[in-house]
């Protein structure tokens, strides 16, 4: 006979959905369990830059920013329109600032507001420059003790120095270090500081943006008392009064309130990845592999249903891969650092810009498939390169030399040659180039709009004129950089009400079962209006279910 035991609320997955959920659970006093199928705790939430949308918090006061809840559900309704139920955006402008507070006051997740972070559609009415947008506080690692090791590590492409986690203050730091005191003395500090965990601990200890926010949640986490389980595999779930979890190992978990699935989505199922992405299939994601689908599965099985109306079934990047010497792919997400800024142009084929560069990497990636432009070439300039760096090549074109020799980065002297050997059409790229130029004059992109919202010039380089975003190429030696699409986490999860309980066909609550995070029906219909809105809806809808899930169990 299998062992049996008991727990109020079960929470199946690790990344901040599932962290929150558990967390919360905890302090209202059920007995936890979070299970993660894999080595680590973080989800892609580790990979991330933490950055968490949550509006009308008490942070927003710290940054100038004023708003309220009739002003966040005009901008979403504007933005979302009948893509997805209103009721579940109403659930989440009520229940995020309470989720977020009771983090803030009861646990050691703290968040700050970003002095300046615009909604993405910030032409539309109801969006802000600041004040939703939250970011984790950087966090010392060493307070984790043992479990420092358990944190998923970020992306390897992201870190410099061999693991060295860097925010835009960092970046910032290291780059003006040889024309400021205060930098350089910024750089030597937080270099040292990395040597001496790396010789203690075997890797960085100081955590920022999304692993900063998974040390915190995972610290949070001990302390409430949950019970966690890493490589632990659910086989089963049954569905009654009470809910049981068969696991891999033999044992059985009997849950009395429910079980909260957060285990990152769809995204790389078997057969489904294939059925609801488009085709041709992005080959290569950025996310962390967790996300197999095969709880979804077990939830269908039990009558569970995916939601429908989603503008796509999965949120986008544009994402540049090469094989590193281990044999493992390094697939590297263009969020902002190079896109947005002047004299870096994308291209496809036939040499031509295809869509406005500076557009969110959502809707970039959406071009990219609505124009068949796969791929599309990053192409920028000298300055361009040494300036602002293109993909995993920094600034400074640092790394550029072994970038070269294996292929991820193109070089020639010329456009001619540049489109040469990319196979693309040179006549269309110099035209590119040449009208390029004539918009940084201006000012005015003519053709794509590019700089003309305030995201948009957010991103840029606010030190160059008239247009933060347009700049001239034609300083050579000539780069560029292949891009695809790459989805970073599914839009489209299994349907639940507004308090996260999953549905069946018609509708009907499934007893104890619930969903967060990309295991739910995206509260923004495949739309991405703002940083963040993955993760604070997952915090969000961690915070209902496991507060219904406690309640049950109590009940």
């Amino acid at each position: 006979m299998s062992e049996v035991q008991d727990y109020d609320v079960a929470v199946i997955g690790s990344g901040a959905a599932g962290l929150s959920a558990a967390i919360f659970a905890a302090l209202a006093g059920a007995r936890t369990v979070l299970i993660e199928r894999t080595d680590y705790i973080g989800g892609t939430t580790a990979y991330s830059a933490g950055t968490t949308w949550a509006p009308n918090t008490r942070l927003a006061a710290t940054v100038g920013a004023t708003d309220n809840p009739d002003k966040v559900l005009g901008f979403l309704d504007r933005a979302v329109g009948n893509r997805s139920p209103r009721a579940m955006r109403e659930a989440f402008v009520e229940n995020a600032p309470k989720a977020i507070h009771t983090l803030m006051d009861r646990t050691e997740a703290q968040f700050r507001a970003c002095p300046r972070h615009p909604d993405y559609l910030s032409e539309i009415e109801g969006s802000t420059l600041n004040g939703r947008a939250l970011e984790p506080v950087p966090f010392n690692g060493s307070a984790l003790g043992a479990d420092l090791a358990l944190v998923r590590p970020p992306i390897p492409e992201f870190t410099i120095l061999g693991g060295l986690m860097v925010d835009r203050t960092d970046i910032a730091h290291l780059l003006g270090m040889t024309k400021s005191l205060k930098s350089l003395a910024y750089s030597i500090k937080l270099v040292s500081g990395f040597l001496r965990d790396k010789l203690r601990h075997g890797r960085s200890a100081r955590l920022v943006m999304g692993n900063a926010l998974i040390g915190r949640l995972l610290l949070s986490a001990r302390q409430a008392g949950v019970t966690i389980r890493t490589q632990t595999t659910v086989t089963d779930i049954q569905t009654g009064s009470e809910t049981l979890l068969s696991l891999k190992s033999g044992e059985t978990l009997r849950i009395k309130g429910g079980v909260i699935l957060a285990t990152g989505g769809f995204g790389r199922h078997p057969t489904r990845r294939a059925e609801m992405l488009p085709t041709p299939t992005a080959e290569h994601s950025p996310a962390a592999p967790g996300h197999t689908g095969e709880l979804h599965d077990i939830a269908l099985r039990l009558g569970a249903t995916y939601g429908d109306g989603a503008q796509t079934n999965a949120f986008w990047a544009p994402v540049s891969t090469r094989q590193r010497p281990d044999g493992t792919w390094a697939v590297f997400p263009h969020f902002v650092f190079d896109r947005s800024k002047p004299g870096i142009i994308a291209v496809g084929k036939d040499g031509k810009r295809f869509t406005n560069e500076s557009r969110s990497y959502h809707e970039f990636a959406q071009a990219q498939q609505a124009t068949g432009t796969l791929p599309a070439y990053l192409v920028t300039d000298a300055n361009g390169l040494k300036t602002y760096g293109l993909g995993m090549v920094r600034p400074g074109g640092m790394g550029a030399k072994a970038l070269l020799k294996d292929g991820y980065l193109t070089e020639a002297p010329t456009l001619d040659a540049l489109a040469q050997r990319l196979g693309i059409d040179a006549a269309g790229l110099k035209d590119t180039a040449q009208r390029m130029n004539r918009f940084a004059e201006t000012g005015v992109d003519q053709d794509f709009h590019r700089g003309e919202t305030d995201y948009e010039r957010h991103n840029g380089d606010a030190n160059h004129g008239p247009n933060p975003t347009l700049g001239k190429i034609g300083t050579g030696p000539f780069y560029a950089v292949k891009l695809m699409p790459g989805d970073i986490g599914a839009a489209t999860g299994l349907r639940t009400d507004e308090t996260a309980r999953l549905l069946d066909k018609d509708g009907t609550p499934i007893p104890g079962l619930y969903a967060a995070g990309n295991d739910m029906q995206s509260i923004m219909g495949g739309v991405y209006p703002g940083p963040g809105i993955t993760i604070g809806p997952a915090i969000t809808f961690g915070f209902i279910a496991a507060t219904h899930a406690s309640e049950r169990a109590k009940a």
